[in-house]
């Protein structure tokens, strides 16, 4: 079979980025439908195990899938052309929408949008439990892993990096039976595999000159605004602060992008204060409609923290440098986990012991998007949550007289319609977004 030429690879992917709805699920789906069943590009063994591996890192696991496939494809250039083409198209439209919320969303019909569409998008992170769900949890060892990651999250709020480390190493010891079943079996050939046999993929091989030289100009791309805005603005400077926050997103965020939500959501929301609860349902119902990974939610997040917190400059324009470096930040990570760690993963091809414990991996990233639901569930349906510590624990525990019907009555519809109508999740929110303007214009 023959490989295919760089400019039809960006072809591709550029059809790619510009399709890619629906969340990690649908943009892991598309990528698989393209290059793996229709133009065999990429195997299914190789397929699955750059996507463990993307699981396992920090931050939006389809950018960074899109990033290793392009790199196995046409090394560095493939990658950086991949990775790039799937969050452009994206990147530009979240910009119009949060420039567009931030400057109307007083208008009585856009606030009535905005209000259905966040009804909308607790339905979809619902239905994304239990999607991701039937797919992970294959044994009841992966089903213990789900819930312990869970109540460690909601109950105890343990950092992320515990349960990812503390998930892979119970994979490691328990070897959940189901961590073989991960494995495909190729039935046809792939480019990808004959590039293999004719020595094209030599640099897939692990390299310590290579790594270095990976770590040194993608940390330094990663570091240099960060550095530049602290040293310019000063670290109470509202840019400052979320281009280091959103770098430590990046780093410490790991089980893709549901558990970055759900780490944003709460960080964001209740201790900077940058946004509410109800924006951030907003920003993520944006992300749900606009190409490009979810995580795009942060573009809108740092639009709106620097928007309300401008200083001297007009508060768009703030917004904009606020959603500018906090995209920088969270993307050009990504860059740098695929070109340093993935000749490495290359060369553990085979390993079951991998295989397993990036099965628990998976398995508790469960948890923490049933962590995210809820968490959005309780904000979305209630207008007053109270946050109560004991025994070490914390409970989010509702007002129930704030319990809002509306929310509910097209939360419960979205549901229906995604669950057990199988809509499409464009209609689904248009559908959440043309009930949120009925239901607040007709009852004023």
């Amino acid at each position: 079979m023959t490989p295919p030429t760089f400019w039809e690879a960006f072809r591709v992917w550029l059809k790619i980025g510009l399709l890619s709805f629906g969340g990690p699920a649908g943009q892991i789906a598309i990528m698989h439908r393209t290059l793996v069943e229709e133009r065999r590009w990429i195997s299914e063994s190789r397929f699955l195990h750059a996507l463990n591996y993307c699981m396992l890192l920090p931050g939006p696991e389809a950018q960074q899938l899109a990033t290793y496939l392009g790199w196995l494809l046409h090394r560095t250039a493939g990658g950086v052309v991949a990775g790039l083409l799937f969050i452009v198209p994206g990147v530009l439209v979240m910009l119009g929408l949060s420039i567009l919320y931030a400057t109307l969303r007083q208008v009585p019909a856009v606030e009535a949008v905005f209000f259905g569409v966040q009804a909308t998008v607790l339905a979809i992170v619902v239905e994304a439990v239990l999607r991701v769900g039937r797919r992970a949890l294959k044994s009841r060892i992966h089903l213990g892993i789900c819930a312990a990651a869970f109540v460690g999250l909601f109950v105890f709020a343990l950092p992320f990096p515990v349960i990812v480390v503390g998930a892979g190493l119970a994979g490691l010891l328990l070897r959940p039976n189901a961590a073989a079943a991960r494995t495909a079996v190729d039935t046809a050939p792939a480019v990808i595999d004959g590039m293999f046999e004719r020595g094209e993929l030599d640099h897939t091989r692990p390299s310590l000159a290579r790594a270095v030289r990976a770590l040194l100009i993608w940390g330094g791309l990663w570091a240099l605004p960060v550095v530049a805005l602290w040293l310019g603005l000063g670290g109470d400077h509202i840019l400052a602060q979320e281009g280091l926050f959103f770098s430590k997103a990046a780093a410490l965020t790991f089980g893709g992008a549901y558990s970055v939500l759900a780490y944003l959501a709460q960080q964001a929301v209740e201790v900077y204060g940058w946004l509410s609860p109800g924006e951030m349902l907003t920003g993520l119902g944006l992300a749900e409609t606009t190409p490009g990974p979810l995580v795009l939610v942060v573009q809108f997040v740092g639009f709106l923290g620097a928007f309300h917190d401008p200083g001297a400059l007009h508060p768009v324009l703030a917004g904009t440098f606020g959603a500018a470096i906090t995209t920088w930040v969270t993307f050009a990570p990504c860059f740098l986990w695929i070109f340093l760690g993935a000749p490495y993963v290359e060369a553990l091809r085979g390993n079951r012991a991998l295989a397993a414990a990036l099965s628990a991996i998976t398995a508790a990233v469960v948890g923490v998007i049933l962590n995210l639901s809820v968490w959005f569930a309780l904000h979305t349906l209630f207008g007053e949550v109270h946050t109560v510590h004991t025994l070490g624990a914390r409970l989010l525990v509702p007002v129930w007289s704030t319990l809002d019907p509306a929310a509910l009555v097209i939360a419960g519809v979205a549901g229906l319609a995604l669950l057990r109508w199988h809509m499409g999740m464009l209609w689904v929110l248009a559908g959440g977004a043309a009930a949120g303007l009925v239901w607040k214009l007709g009852l004023a």
